[in-house]
């Protein structure tokens, strides 16, 4: 069972955690280093793809991974004992001994496992990842002598040292340990590759990988720096031979070894401990580009004061990151959301797929997860989200499409992971609900205007055709006919992604499929599938950009400069699929020149707002579904057969959650079919044993018309599972909709399940899905945290930006209210800590009460205007170097 250690942080602990496979646990800092840890010190570390200190995991190796950081103990010159519990004899003694005894603790970007030997030894290894910068790891290790007499000890580390390419843990193994050259220094072991080996092309490597331990007053007393040498004949790493080895011979520093597999053997001293006396070492996993530098950098960390010092430093960092807390009557949301919040730093480390579920591939986040990801940010982190914001757009395509993989460094785009010509569906409909809450949180209407710059690679006419003249030499930027990179601005960069998307329609009228859409599993209906779904989304982004432009337009702007070619794209004509596709193909190759002409903002607002209430009309005329048993909700998909997916049919209903998210979010379900939808979802998605709403009912077929995930076994991801982005999702509708009961029902039932160690079987967080036996799989690095974050704070407790003024409309339930009958959240807001208080006195439910005084600091606050907002200028007038209280009653 997890326990929260106190109700002022983050930190919780957890008895026997080596008992529960698939648990890991993120170390990394914003410099690069990334590392995994497990109850007993598997996992890895790495920087990128190409560059792994310590061997690749994935999920399936934590609990058989014998390849883990392990320090051994000789206690009393004979039996030895692994301080981390990784020893082929640790489990038959973890069972049958009682004496035995691990505890987990944890925080942000911290990891401290204790363990209890049966011959009285105690270890302590707290780990961490500096978030000062350096590219290290750091381990630090007490034993303490819990018994009546003295004894001796003399310590071992045993840490593989892989330093290499993730590709090469099967591909070229054996060839690519013959390039390393291993070298022995004063505290540790070095290993620098000659080369990086790529069959394409190998390169001269420059990358140093390092393992160093000591202390303050003690070097290493020698070292084991191969595996051949440590294991022995016929041994293991968990039953390695030379510890049999009573003379252990061992290298000095200053020595060489070349070819080999890498350890970071490093052997201590016999120490005599005292009854009740305790020793601390430290060792460092490292990266450096010269091994001199890479050991100063360790060696600074093995004084107990800067180990301490830094410790202390990297929990502040992380504390101060995560500026949201959460105070409602149930303290197990209010810490397992500060966990949720934790969670969208780390996928702008980790990217979404640098932790042992890595199924998605080599490393960097794709499209839809940059713009999702922040949300979390214009909440908890905004200042840099405005240049985040213009960047980010550089990766759109002047053909409405866009570069999927994201760089590491900010606006460098790439167009796919494995250079698949394909495109999602859904792509243009982000960057506008991102900017949009952007616009709303600041009033920082002006981004509309400012200019970037559109990526231009050889796929063009939206993934159907190439560009022969493609140059690599533009640095993947859309020239003008000059020879300059052509820039538009914010606003024609939301406009093309959605005006091309609604010309690019299926037989229905619906947007086509094409590779996928929000659900990536939905990839095989590429030629005839449509996603009904997703078009009422891009209709109700049309209608909020046709809102902004109105707003634009109050501020006295009648006209805008935009790419000639948007005419084409703004004109109303036929409405049949054939001559939007003609169109559309006109728009996508015709030669760009660059050219821009002044658009009256009228127009194009009337031009949209048709174009949204077309989308819609058809979608609620055509995919409204009554099934016989009195059932009814919207038909969200149609298969590359050009068929509807959901329905009635022979092997039972078909009903995807994903179809009802989005017409209830966008507004194309009216009220009584909100109801209906509703219904229809508890009766057919909603199972509270597996944390509440599952994608899709069970289609009992493997449908090759649709997409991989009927592949899938039912219950697992994409089919059937629970998956928690959705969810979230749904709730988060449900809440704009105004129906509070039931949106907190779908977020409770997530939160309560994820929680709930004994069912999820996960560290505190929201995992991307869970499986049919209830487990939290894909941990930490999902789009669902943000949405959560986003949930919980602008609809739950209705704290959100209004054109940049300070809304508050709360949909918290009279349950969610402390004994005191109030709610506290604090967060940040144009850099002003604030921190909130609704009192609810008469504890009313949601939607019988509304906001009757505001007060800020114990003084009335009124505007003059409205009862449930305060002015942009009067939050600026706060002191933002201190904590200022805003108390909202509710009556």
């Amino acid at each position: 069972m997890i326990r929260y250690n106190s109700k002022e942080d983050e930190t919780f602990s957890l008895n026997h955690p080596e008992l529960t496979s698939y648990l890991y646990f993120p170390l990394a800092n914003e410099n690069g280093v990334m590392s995994s840890v497990t109850p007993n010190l598997s996992g890895d570390s790495k920087i990128s793809q190409n560059a792994f200190l310590m061997p690749p995991v994935s999920s399936e190796n934590l609990h058989n991974d014998k390849s883990s950081r392990n320090f051994w103990v000789r206690i009393n010159g004979s039996s030895f004992w692994s301080a981390t519990g990784k020893s082929s004899k640790a489990q038959s003694e973890l069972f049958t001994d009682e004496k035995e005894a691990t505890a987990l603790e944890a925080g942000f970007m911290y990891h401290k496992l204790t363990r209890v030997s049966k011959l009285g030894l105690t270890s302590e290894i707290m780990s961490f990842v500096p978030s000062s910068g350096e590219m290290v790891e750091i381990t630090g290790i007490t034993l303490k002598n819990t018994t009546e007499k003295p004894m001796t000890i003399e310590l071992v580390s045993a840490i593989p040292v892989f330093g290499r390419s993730a590709d090469n843990i099967r591909d070229h193994r054996h060839v690519t340990s013959l390039l390393n050259r291993i070298e022995t220094t004063e505290y540790g072991v070095t290993v620098k590759p000659t080369m990086s080996f790529d069959e394409r092309g190998h390169h001269q490597n420059t990358q140093v990988y390092g393992v160093f331990g000591g202390r303050e007053d003690e070097k290493p007393r020698g070292f084991i720096p191969t595996v051949e040498e440590f294991i022995g004949e016929g041994g293991s790493l968990e039953n390695p031979g030379i510890l049999g080895d009573q003379s252990m011979t061992l290298l000095g520093a200053g020595e060489t070894a070349e070819g080999y597999e890498a350890l970071g053997g490093i052997v201590f001293n016999v120490r005599i401990l005292k009854p009740g006396e305790s020793i601390f070492y430290t060792f460092i996993l490292g990266y450096g580009e010269n091994k001199e530098d890479l050991e100063k950098t360790a060696v600074r960390f093995m004084n107990r004061k800067m180990f301490d010092q830094s410790l202390e430093e990297t929990r502040n960092c992380w504390r101060e990151k995560v500026n949201i807390t959460y105070a409602t009557g149930d303290d197990v949301f209010n810490h397992w959301m500060k966990w949720v919040s934790f969670q969208p730093f780390l996928r702008r480390i980790y990217g979404c797929s640098f932790l042992p579920h890595h199924d998605y591939g080599k490393g960097g986040r794709g499209w839809r997860d940059l713009w999702q990801d922040c949300l979390a940010l214009l909440i908890m982190d905004p200042k840099d989200v405005r240049k985040m914001l213009l960047d980010n757009y550089g990766g759109v395509r002047i053909d409405g499409t866009n570069a999927t993989i994201i760089g590491f460094s900010p606006g460098e785009f790439i167009a796919d992971r494995n250079n698949i010509t394909r495109v999602w569906m859904d792509h243009g409909m982000w960057p506008f609900l991102t900017t949009s809450l952007y616009i709303q949180q600041t009033g920082d209407l002006d981004i509309l205007t400012e200019e970037t710059t559109y990526f231009h690679d050889m796929q063009i006419s939206r993934g159907e055709e190439k560009d022969l003249r493609w140059n690599p030499i533009n640095r993947n930027r859309l020239m003008d006919q000059t020879g300059q990179p052509y820039r538009g601005s914010v606003l024609e960069h939301i406009l093309i992604e959605h005006l091309t998307a609604f010309y690019d329609v299926g037989e229905h009228g619906h947007m086509r499929l094409r590779g996928a859409d929000w659900n990536d599993a939905l990839d095989m209906a590429r030629e005839n599938g449509e996603s009904v779904a997703f078009t009422s989304m891009y209709a109700y982004n049309m209608e909020e950009i046709a809102e902004l432009l109105k707003a634009l337009k109050s501020k006295g702007t009648d006209e805008v400069l935009l790419h000639k070619g948007l005419l084409l794209l703004l004109k109303d004509g036929e409405r049949n699929p054939s001559f939007k596709k003609k169109l559309l193909k006109d728009y996508c190759m015709a030669e760009f020149t660059g050219e821009k002409i002044s658009f009256d903002i009228e127009e194009i607002i009337n031009s949209l707002e048709s174009k949204a209430a077309e989308l819609k009309e058809n979608i609620r005329k055509n995919e409204w579904i009554e099934c016989e048993s009195g059932l009814s909700w919207y038909n969200g998909y149609y298969d590359n057969s050009g068929n509807k997916v959901e329905g009635d049919f022979l092997s039972g209903k078909r009903m995807m959650l994903t179809s009802q998210v989005f017409t209830v979010m966008s507004h194309t379900a009216d009220g009584e079919e909100l109801t209906k939808i509703i219904k229809a979802a508890d009766e057919l998605l909603y199972d509270a044993s597996i944390g509440g709403y599952k994608l899709n009912t069970n289609f009992n077929e493997v449908k090759m018309d649709l997409g991989r995930m009927f592949g899938f076994a039912y219950g697992h991801k994409e089919n059937g599972a629970v998956f928690s982005h959705m969810a979230v999702m749904y709730g988060y509708a449900l809440y704009k909709r105004g129906k509070s009961e039931e949106a907190f029902k779908v977020i409770s039932s997530l939160y309560s399940h994820c929680s709930d160690f004994e069912k999820s079987r996960i560290y505190p967080g929201i995992p991307e899905y869970i499986d049919a036996k209830g487990r939290g799989l894909y941990h930490y690095l999902t789009g669902s945290a943000s949405w959560m974050l986003l949930t919980v704070i602008t609809q739950m407790f209705g704290v959100s930006g209004k054109m940049g003024d300070l809304s508050f409309r709360p949909q918290l339930l009279r349950e969610q209210f402390g004994r005191d009958h109030k709610i506290h959240l604090d967060f940040p807001f144009y850099d002003r800590k604030l921190k909130l208080t609704y009192v609810n006195e008469s504890m009313l439910e949601a939607g019988s009460y509304k906001i009757t005084k505001i007060s800020i600091d114990d003084e009335p606050y009124i505007n003059g205007t409205s009862v449930d907002l305060i002015r942009k200028e009067d939050i600026l007038r706060l002191d933002p170097d201190k904590e200022h209280h805003i108390v909202v009653e509710l009556s």
